[in-house]
């Protein structure tokens, strides 16, 4: 929602701390339970100063919805296109998919639950967000079968593999527990690898790798929401 004229950063820090509670309450409540007074209520504003700052309910949920999906998107559009190694690519891609189901758990489970919601070209635009990581996904995985030691008989099935391994954290993990998004990450593209037919040697060789590209390459971090500077891509 572009920024009304005349309102400067302190309009759009309410305006942010609205859509965090919202997705707070959403992710509690449910989408359609969560009346506008409801959520006036949990940020004390009348229902007319608040529509003031949203514009309307169903735009939070868009709002929510672009908060982990555009980061998402154009980071992994940016490990994509790194000149490494397609299995390494792919691991900095789960990381870079769990640190923000991490960071969004709230955001995450209405993304998860509450999509059907929305209507029109916002729905579109959604679902062609998906459709994009998930095609970003399949060329990576058709890259690696590439390799000799690779097998990926359906990509598409491949594809969902993945997804349906990352995508379900959000229901189980606790932040700040024992184990955190590169761990996790390591864990789930060893089994998916080893699955798809990578040799031991292969799965510590990208292990290694992309271990050395977060110790070598601070200014290019995975999480989404972190600045990555375009020029950095592919060195």
């Amino acid at each position: 929602m572009p920024r009304p004229p005349g309102h400067g950063p302190d309009f759009e820090v309410r305006r942010q701390k609205i859509i965090d509670t919202a997705a707070e309450l959403f992710a509690r409540q449910g989408y359609a339970a969560t009346s506008v007074n409801d959520l006036g209520r949990a940020v004390g504003l009348a229902k007319g100063a608040l529509y003031y700052y949203i514009g309307s309910k169903e735009n939070l949920l868009i709002e929510i919805q672009g908060r982990v999906m555009s980061p998402l998107l154009s980071r992994a559009r940016q490990i994509a296109e790194l000149d490494v190694d397609p299995l390494v690519r792919l691991r900095l891609m789960s990381e870079s998919l769990l640190t923000i189901i991490f960071h969004r758990l709230d955001h995450i489970w209405v993304y998860e639950h509450d999509y059907r919601s929305l209507t029109g070209p916002e729905l579109q635009t959604l679902l062609d967000q998906r459709s994009e990581f998930e095609r970003l996904i399949t060329g990576l995985l058709i890259d690696a079968a590439g390799q000799s030691s690779f097998r990926v008989a359906e990509p598409r099935l491949a594809t969902l593999q993945f997804l349906n391994l990352h995508n379900h954290t959000y229901q189980w993990v606790k932040p700040g527990g024992r184990w955190d998004p590169a761990y996790l990450s390591r864990e789930y593209c060893v089994t998916l690898f080893r699955g798809f037919g990578a040799s031991d040697d292969s799965l510590k060789d990208t292990e290694e790798r992309a271990a050395a590209f977060k110790r070598d390459r601070p200014e290019l971090p995975l999480d989404p929401e972190a600045v990555w500077e375009p020029a950095a891509v592919g060195r």
